[in-house]
């Protein structure tokens, strides 16, 4: 080699096993990406990978092609769990099909495992549920994010007192057996397609929300305390929900406690069960099936929405003859933005989109003076359509179909 001349390394040759040169503690993290099934196959590929599947630092307990019954991978766990060594988990995933009675004790006892690994991330997912869990104390101070589908959940497994670091919780398709979900540390909360007995109303306790969705659940409308972090809401109250107005007809409400409605009361304290506490966002998406009271009810004590840049709304909102709900509502977000109207179409996909602007200067004192977008969807504009129109022109605005 001449002198003063570098020496250059040679680049890797073509077809070189440049995984297998990666440090034990990276090739730990790649491996946690596959299901524990081909994780532990690994120990086949060469000597060095003989047992770097027993320190990984994630689990996830599914089939190689997906969910599968409990039975057909319950003895690997079992043994899986023996020989792993104990070290700790960031994320562990349980994603499994059907289960038999005897099934049960397994997978309460993986999921208690999990947490003795100080998990920081646990989505616990039953194809086939309900698989109850009210009997396991939920203890962590490690636990971040909670995300549980198909399992029943009691006071036990939902008190967070225990849990200081949980800031994500998501729930589908759940049977929620309890008056109240309290965390001050909770930062995101999803509740979705969930079952509450009937009759049961959850009581929410989680003051620090930065974003909420409500959709779809069964059962009364949870309530809430105010969320003055609240950034994002979306809520949708859907036919299984049981706060129904039954004397509603064409957007017309009781708001009367009689023979012919025992449901919609006339709330007059003052307090809101959803507008109220969710004000102070940025973002609202609320939906609703036709009939149910809670909206409306909330607009006898409407808040002003202090914050609000961009809304969402549904049909719902148009149905009363004097539209009286979107005006209250476009009275009360002095700040709005933009607006949005779903009307009888559930998207994402819409035949019809309409995008309306202001046709003068002066704005009519009932609207924010910051509104600049307007949009109207839909699949066909028939009379229903027609009227939200005629009533958005009152404010002056116009529209073009794109």
């Amino acid at each position: 080699m001449p002198p003063g001349k570098k020496h250059e390394s040679a680049p890797p040759a073509r077809g070189a096993d440049l995984i297998s040169s990666l440090p034990d503690h990276l090739l730990h993290h790649v491996i946690s990406f596959l299901p524990a099934q081909a994780a532990v196959q690994t120990c086949l590929l060469a000597r060095r990978w003989r047992h770097l599947w027993r320190y990984t630092t994630g689990l996830r307990i599914t089939g190689l092609d997906g969910p599968v019954p409990a039975e057909e991978v319950r003895v690997f766990v079992d043994h899986l769990l023996i020989l792993r060594e104990r070290t700790d988990l960031d994320t562990v995933e349980i994603k499994l099909g059907s289960f038999s009675e005897e099934d049960q004790p397994y997978l309460k006892l993986w999921a208690r495992f999990a947490v003795m690994c100080k998990v920081r991330v646990l989505t616990f997912h039953i194809y086939d549920p309900y698989l109850y869990l009210d009997e396991i104390p939920l203890v962590s101070r490690h636990l971040r994010t909670l995300d549980l589908q198909g399992l029943g959940l009691g006071e036990a497994f939902l008190d967070f007192a225990s849990c200081p670091a949980l800031e994500h919780l998501k729930m589908a398709v759940c049977d929620i057996s309890v008056d109240m979900i309290a965390s001050r540390t909770l930062k995101h909360l999803s509740i979705t397609n969930c079952h509450a007995d009937s009759g049961q109303q959850v009581h929410l306790s989680t003051p620090g929300l930065v974003s909420l969705k409500l959709d779809g659940s069964s059962g009364m409308t949870p309530t809430l305390e105010n969320m003055a972090s609240l950034e994002t809401a979306f809520v949708y109250l859907g036919h299984r929900c049981e706060d129904d107005c039954l004397s509603y007809d064409s957007g017309v409400f009781c708001g009367t406690n009689n023979i012919s409605c025992e449901n919609c009361v006339p709330n007059g304290d003052g307090r809101t069960i959803l507008l109220g506490c969710i004000s102070s966002a940025k973002h609202l998406e609320l939906m609703s099936e036709s009939g149910k009271f809670i909206f409306i009810r909330d607009l006898e004590h409407c808040p002003t929405f202090s914050k609000l840049k961009t809304l969402v709304l549904n049909e719902y909102w148009c149905e009363a003859p004097d539209m009286g709900p979107l005006a209250c509502i476009l009275k009360n977000s002095p700040v709005l933005e933009k607006l949005t109207l779903q009307l009888f179409s559930k998207g994402p996909n819409h035949m019809v989109e309409m995008k309306g602007i202001y046709s003068s200067v002066e704005r009519l004192p009932q609207t924010s003076k910051h509104l600049n977008i307007v949009e109207v969807k839909c699949d066909v504009v028939d009379g229903r359509i027609l009227k939200v129109l005629k009533f958005l022109c009152a404010y002056n605005i116009r529209f073009s179909f794109e």
